[in-house]
């Protein structure tokens, strides 16, 4: 493929909510411009985009494909991200490096929670807009209704430059509203079209959203402004001028209409990508700061210092690491060297590529502006920057969200229990919303991710990749447990066996004490028990405590103190007291009316008002109190409340089914409470089950 210069590159995202033809689109611009030579559908796995077992699988993406597109004399980088909120991380990364977002609404379902957060966060971000009214050929398509919906919604800002000629079965074309021209489909697929002069019954729309367009673009420039309050006609030449600058800036964002199925208006979206989405010159990247000096913005320049941004990461079990990376400066070329700025090292660049869905296109160089890949780089992680051996240069990396879903993973076999870690180490280099840990009490392996589905479907990858066999299933409640009086306890271990015996005998005060986790004192006095045997003593106490009273989770809060005891000159030992200390510990701790305790987390719940009802419904199910709800932006409220880890361990799903997927929230642990009498009978059965499993 060739090698084209930052100023002939537009890097776009294609962004929606799941279903919406993002994938279709990708293949029929593929299609259209000859880079393929048949139209794969999604419902076949023919696809270019969704080439893995599983997107074929489940016939929708679950990560972002790269698709390289020429068209016109520019390269055109369009990443194919997934429509669904549990695969976020990879929307968030291709966010992160393209300089265009490209929102697709459905003609028949208008603005869906997917596309809507999208857009909100390129907004956010900063990233210059367009959208695609796509899916025109559906029963039921209204674009008038989609666009008021949009308008709406996002703004006055968001404006069409195409309108579809005839909509469902009788859509066959777009118009120019800034020409006028009609472009006319012949329905069979292949993307060729006709020029046409505007239908009549679309001249009133034209003149409606051209008066719009014209104000818009008015604004993009102090002379327009004056020209157009002077009652003074735009030129097409300053209208295309004005209409680009908007774009860049974020001022307009232009509606374009397609059919991604039967390519029509496919070849209007790439013109409108090549001729209105910002090039890699029309947005500089800004270092971090070094050693407290302000850096200067990078421009996109093929001679500059070099600085990559590593934002997507593949294991393969064959190739090994794929680092797909986007260039900001400077030129990485085969067998240079580079530094990780993260890690300090430096290393030697292999083969280089251009990735094509799963297709590896060798290539010598990778320019400013362009995005590429490259095979073991073994230290190097998504959100990593390269840079020049000799230089400083660091990227922003890549925020992604929290997990909000954490399962436990239970190896099939013990082949499988012996490639678990290392296949779970590639897994989460290749998905850093997956976030990876053990309990140390109940030694279970955890692994946290966006939702269930999400854990779900890296537990298949792991047996396709790495043939290693897991099971899924909620993790183990990090239940502790307590006393609530105070009690004495006496306990003397005498053993003789031949030989040497075994003495220890002491006499323990135990007492609640919510100020520390364990508080270990002595008040012995004549000598009753040796000092050398205190830290025994400690020590049994400690195990005990380990071994729990309830339902075997760790005492916790508690003060011991050694008051008195007795010793043997020749059969006492370390050991003896520190079984003496245990069985103590034990024996007075069950009278000392013991208590389970739960974690109890500090939960904030992002919604939509109208859902707020319903939220708080449910939170009243889940035993929580309600702390208060703030305002937020766009209509939304947060919700603040502690509710029992027990309660929220599948909440992402139940969230997701009451806010029809747009809520949101975050969970942090706050303390430990009391479980209530009529649950710990629950607690105490489950926990002896899960031992028995664990044990069998």
């Amino acid at each position: 493929m060739q090698v084209y210069p930052a100023s002939q590159i537009r890097n776009v995202g294609l962004f929606s909510h799941g279903g919406t033809g993002k994938t279709s689109l990708a293949e029929a611009m593929l299609y259209v411009t000859g880079a393929t030579n048949r139209l794969g559908k999604v419902t076949e796995g023919t696809t270019v985009s969704d080439h893995d077992p599983d997107e074929i699988k489940r016939k929708g993406s679950i990560s972002t494909s790269v698709i390289p597109i020429e068209h016109k004399g520019c390269k055109l980088n369009v990443l194919d991200c997934p429509g669904y909120s549990e695969f976020i991380g990879e929307m968030v990364s291709a966010l992160r490096v393209v300089e265009c977002a490209v929102i697709l609404v459905d003609a028949h379902t208008k603005i869906e929670v997917g596309s809507d957060l999208m857009y909100r966060a390129a907004e956010r971000a900063g990233i210059p807009r367009m959208i695609i009214v796509n899916k025109m050929d559906r029963e039921n398509a209204d674009f008038e209704a989609v666009v008021s919906q949009m308008r709406d919604e996002w703004g006055h800002s968001v404006v069409p430059v195409y309108l579809p000629i005839g909509q469902e079965q009788a859509f066959k074309g777009v118009a120019d509203v800034l020409t006028g021209t009609g472009y006319v489909y012949g329905g069979t697929g292949d993307g060729k079209y006709e020029e046409s002069p505007l239908p009549d019954d679309l001249a009133a729309d034209r003149e409606r959203y051209l008066d719009m367009l014209t104000e818009l673009v008015a604004e993009t420039d102090d002379e327009l402004t004056m020209k157009y309050l002077d009652g003074g006609e735009l030129t097409p030449e300053e209208m295309a001028h004005g209409l680009r600058a908007g774009v860049i800036r974020g001022s307009i964002v232009p509606v374009l209409v397609a059919a991604g199925g039967p390519a029509i208006g496919v070849p209007q979206v790439l013109d409108a990508l090549v001729n209105l989405a910002p090039s890699p010159l029309d947005r500089l990247e800004i270092p971090l700061p070094q050693n407290g000096e302000q850096p200067q913005p990078l421009p996109a320049d093929a001679d500059g210092p070099v600085a990559a941004l590593v934002f997507k990461t593949v294991a393969d079990p064959f190739v090994g690491k794929l680092s797909l990376f986007r260039v900001y400066s400077g030129t990485l070329k085969h067998d240079s060297h580079v530094r990780n700025m993260r890690t300090g090292d430096e290393g030697r660049l292999s083969q280089l590529y251009v990735l094509r869905g799963k297709e590896q296109i060798p290539t010598d160089r990778v320019q400013a502006g362009d995005i590429g890949a490259v095979t073991k780089l073994i230290q190097t992680a998504t959100g990593d920057t390269l840079c020049d051996p000799g230089k400083s240069i660091a990227l922003a990396g890549i925020s992604f969200p929290t997990p909000a879903y954490t399962a436990a993973l239970r190896p099939r076999t013990k082949a499988d229990l012996d490639k678990m870690g290392t296949s779970l180490t590639r897994m989460a280099d290749e998905d850093p919303t997956l976030r990876i840990s053990k309990d140390p009490h109940s030694g279970e392996t955890l692994v946290s991710g966006m939702g269930e589905a999400h854990i779900n479907i890296m537990a298949e990858r792991m047996q396709r990749k790495f043939s290693v066999g897991v099971e899924t299933a909620l993790p183990t409640v990090p239940y502790r447990e307590t006393i609530t009086v105070p009690t004495r306890a006496e306990y003397k271990h005498k053993k003789q066996s031949g030989g040497h015996g075994q003495y220890g005998h002491v006499v323990l005060n135990i007492e609640p004490n919510p100020d520390a986790e364990f508080e270990f004192t002595e008040k012995v006095v004549g000598g009753a028990v040796p000092k050398q045997f205190y830290p025994a003593v400690e020590k049994g106490v400690q195990e005990a405590l380990h071994e729990g009273l309830v339902a075997g989770f760790p005492v916790v809060n508690v003060r011991v103190t050694l008051t008195d005891g007795s010793y043997h000159s020749v059969d006492s030992s370390e050991m003896a007291f520190k079984v003496a200390a245990s069985q103590a510990f034990k024996k007075g701790a069950i009278e000392a009316h013991p208590v389970l305790l739960e974690p109890v987390m500090e939960v904030a719940i992002t919604v939509p008002e109208q859902f707020v009802g319903e939220v708080m419904s449910d939170l009243n199910g889940k035993r929580a109190r309600v702390e208060g709800m703030d305002p937020g932006e766009h209509g939304q409220t947060c919700v603040r409340a502690q509710v029992p880890l027990a309660e929220m361990q599948k909440y992402s799903s139940d969230l997701r089914a009451i806010t029809q997927g747009r809520g949101s929230f975050t969970m942090e642990f706050s303390h430990y409470e009391p479980v209530p009498h009529h649950l710990t009978p629950h607690v105490v059965e489950a926990a002896k089950a899960h031992r028995e499993a664990v044990a069998h």
